[in-house]
């Protein structure tokens, strides 16, 4: 029983709760860089290159066949797709990269703004006799 107690006080620290967040919002944020990269940056990239979808790029070692009536699938390295997911990653970190920098300069604008200065309160009414019990007994 102990050890389900402590596996709870861990999962239940703030950190945990924090990254679990972290993931699943950067999750849905990979999706939708994904989409921008495939949807919207690589169609005009493509029309650039001569109408290539890199997906679609492969190197084919052993054509497909047909054996006994069963067909084999080609054997080949695909390296468009490799492309593809090799820009989704870049356009993803730096879309991240400039997100944290993001919240890192509206960190510091708060840090740099200067803390209101302390309102020193008046003396009360004790306080000022007090002091003038002071300034005569210096006096004497």
């Amino acid at each position: 029983m102990g050890m389900l107690k402590e596996f709870k006080e861990f999962a239940m620290r703030g950190n945990v709760i924090d990254l679990a967040v972290g993931v699943v919002i950067g999750g849905a944020f990979g999706k939708i860089v994904a989409s921008l990269v495939a949807d919207v940056i690589m169609p005009p990239i493509g029309l650039l290159v001569g109408g290539v979808n890199f997906t679609d790029l492969k190197m084919e070692l052993k054509p497909g066949e047909i054996v006994d009536g069963v067909e084999k699938a080609a054997v080949a390295i695909k390296y468009g797709n490799f492309l593809q997911m090799t820009f989704d990653f870049i356009i993803v970190a730096f879309a991240i990269f400039m997100f944290i920098k993001l919240i890192n300069k509206m960190n510091r604008k708060k840090e740099e703004e200067p803390a209101p200065a302390p309102v020193v309160p008046e003396p009360t009414k004790e306080e000022v006799l007090l002091t003038e019990i002071r300034d005569l007994l210096k006096t004497k």
